[in-house]
């Protein structure tokens, strides 16, 4: 699933999972997002936050950490896919994303 607004209506039924760093993730998020920085998701920390029947798709702000992380999820055996553009593709599509505040967020 590559286009950001066929993902925004089928959000219900795919976890997403943003692996920025934290700075990133706080300026601006999708809003049903799990956040697992790369780092952390690398070493496993993915247990226990996801389920392993759901899909996965992952993002990050252009979509380059987010490819590394779902082949990582893939060999763990999850059904796992990379958001091209990220984030940015995201807001170019006219997405909103939100900051921890709860303010309209921007991509860092």
């Amino acid at each position: 699933m590559d286009d950001p607004k066929e993902l925004y209506e089928q959000r219900d039924q795919v976890q997403i999972v943003d692996v920025r760093e934290p700075y990133e993730w706080e300026a601006g998020h999708i809003e049903e997002a799990i956040h697992i920085p790369l780092g952390q998701l690398m070493a496993g920390d993915e247990k226990g936050q996801l389920d392993a029947n759901r899909p996965v798709i992952v993002v990050c702000k252009t979509g380059n950490r987010s490819e590394l992380a779902a082949l990582m999820l893939q060999a763990r055996g999850y059904d796992a896919h990379n958001l091209e553009g990220g984030t940015e593709r995201w807001v170019t599509a006219g997405l909103a994303i939100v900051a921890t505040d709860g303010s309209p967020g921007r991509v860092a």
